[in-house]
């Protein structure tokens, strides 16, 4: 596969992999947050926050990395 190629499909999956993240964390704060002490949602807050990285972490090497080593 091409790196052009590599790079589109990891930009598609990224764009969608976003809005579906962010709707997903949304839909547990409503149910989780209202009701939540200080701790607790701080807690949500920061793993919501630093969660949606790890996929996209893991893809990026495979985006990057060369057709050669495939």
């Amino acid at each position: 596969m091409s790196p052009r190629l590599k790079k589109l499909i990891g930009t598609l999956v990224i764009f969608i992999w976003l809005p579906v993240y962010i709707l997903f964390a949304w839909a547990i704060g409503l149910h989780v947050l209202p009701s939540a002490n200080g701790v607790t949602a701080f807690l949500y807050y920061a793993l919501a926050g630093t969660l949606w990285i790890i996929p996209i972490g893991l893809m990026l090497p495979w985006m990057y990395r060369d057709a050669s080593r495939n």
